[in-house]
């Protein structure tokens, strides 16, 4: 639980709105050839979006597992750890192939 409300989230009226403070992280993969880093981007939303049950939401800049089936490694949690963490393990666990 928080303990307290930032300023900020009294900004949104309705939640269709989806206002989100935006928290960005530089991460480094290290592989054979030469290190990658991604630009993560992590929203922390006042509310959960439609359809979800979370209020954080991280996505890297670019793709991995380019030459079998390209995908955005993403992570959505009820805290910023556990969004961060589900989005530098899909980093970890497929190659990075640009």
């Amino acid at each position: 639980m928080e303990e307290f409300v930032s300023d900020w989230k009294f900004a949104q009226k309705n939640a269709s709105e989806e206002l989100a403070l935006l928290h960005y992280f530089s991460f480094t993969k290290q592989q054979p050839g030469a290190d990658v880093t991604f630009l993560i981007t992590v929203k922390e939303f006042v509310t959960p979006p439609r359809e979800q049950f979370a209020r954080f939401f991280a996505q890297a800049d670019k793709e991995v597992n380019q030459k079998i089936a390209p995908i955005v490694p993403t992570g959505w949690g009820t805290s910023l750890l556990d969004a961060l963490s589900d989005c530098t393990r899909m980093i970890r666990d497929f190659p990075y192939e640009g």
